[in-house]
């Protein structure tokens, strides 16, 4: 996604931290994690109630429906509580994210300048993996994955918004895909006729989960949408304690979440691997993260979804891939980018793992029905 740039003063922090309802006495506000989307900060306080707390700025250039998105957060997280205490789990705090108000009573702070800011309470000593190399490791976030969709099961999708409107919706993308080839601003679309033709091989097969929801064969449900790897929290022994970065918490598909999180968490190299033969999906980690997800949503997925459950790290491998190479042929106006063709080194690293997934379907739709037998 996009990056916000715009630098922070001291001074414009102090401002913020003010806002919110703390009762300390302010110590620092440092720049925090290596998140793409906002600012962060680490601040601390020598006194109070609260010590330690993460201050972000709202990217408003990728979320558009800011109070909506507060909302959905507010919801989601208010309900996991509620479900944490009703199972009488302890250390709660450490379980779920948690919004700080401000001294208005509100779950975010509009500065003069149309700035959005939120804060939420700090979880110490966790951490996340950028990557797995591990069985363990995998299990663990299958059942961290699989543990937070037991949690909002019973939550109404209908109750949330649609914080980025068609974000998995493949219609939309290929649409988008269509348009930027057509329009070819900066003149890149000859460069990459393998990939425009890799995406339309599979296009139609790409569509079949959108059907499936369009036809009422698959239920909607609350889903995450981001489930990368590092969007679980660990502790000290890698034992799971939350899933974070609840943005783009809206309905959707199991499906998406399913398919995203086998997309980062099985992948042999990286995201953007310039070397393709070290790109593809390990199938020993893809079945320990079955094993720890489908544990704890397996009773409540039905029997459509169990069926086509393997198919759905491909769509997002693809759809993944298809987003980096329309921003490539767009001119780069979307993602981040170090250098001229990393957009490109993207898709084709994606591209790469979903031939490695396609390699191996029958080993993923096998394992799909052992971890469920």
């Amino acid at each position: 996604m996009a990056v916000s740039n715009k630098n922070s003063t001291q001074n414009d922090l102090n401002a913020v931290i003010a806002q919110f309802d703390f009762d300390g006495d302010f110590q620092s506000a440092l720049p925090f994690g290596n998140g793409h989307i906002h600012d962060t900060f680490l601040v601390t306080f020598k006194s109070g109630h609260i010590r330690t707390c993460i201050l972000q700025r709202i990217n408003n250039h990728v979320f558009r429906y800011i109070p909506e998105m507060m909302r959905n957060i507010e919801i989601v997280t208010s309900h996991i509580t509620s479900k944490l205490l009703d199972l009488c789990r302890n250390d709660i705090a450490r379980k779920c994210l948690a919004l700080i108000k401000t001294i208005q009573q509100q779950n975010y702070y509009k500065d003069s300048d149309n700035q959005y800011w939120r804060c939420f309470h700090y979880i110490t000593d966790s951490h996340s993996f950028d990557s797995v190399d591990s069985t363990e490791v995998a299990f663990a976030a299958g059942t961290g994955y699989g543990q937070f969709h037991a949690l909002i099961a019973d939550l109404d999708q209908a109750e949330l918004y649609e914080t980025i409107p068609d974000f998995h919706n493949i219609n939309s993308r290929l649409k988008l895909f269509s348009a930027a080839v057509n329009r070819d601003p900066v003149g890149r679309t000859a460069e990459v006729d393998t990939e425009i033709r890799l995406v339309e091989k599979y296009a139609e097969e790409m569509r079949l989960i959108l059907e499936l929801g369009d036809a009422g064969q698959i239920p909607k449900r609350v889903t995450h949408n981001d489930t990368k790897i590092n969007n679980v929290l660990f502790d000290s022994s890698n034992k799971v304690l939350c899933v974070i970065d609840l943005d783009t918490v809206m309905p959707g598909y199991m499906h998406y979440d399913f398919g995203d999180a086998i997309r980062t968490a099985t992948n042999t190299a990286e995201e953007d691997e310039a070397d393709l033969q070290k790109v593809s999906m390990d199938v020993d980690l893809y079945e320990a993260f079955c094993k720890g997800f489908l544990q704890e949503t397996g009773a409540m997925l039905t029997p459509v979804e169990i069926e086509t459950m393997a198919f759905s790290p491909k769509l997002l491998a693809y759809i993944m891939g298809l987003r980096f190479l329309t921003d490539y042929i767009d001119g780069d106006d979307y993602y981040k980018i170090k250098f001229e063709k990393h957009n490109l080194q993207r898709a084709r690293a994606q591209f790469k793992l979903l031939e490695s997934m396609y390699e191996q379907s029958e080993a993923m739709e096998r394992i799909i029905k052992d971890c469920l037998c």
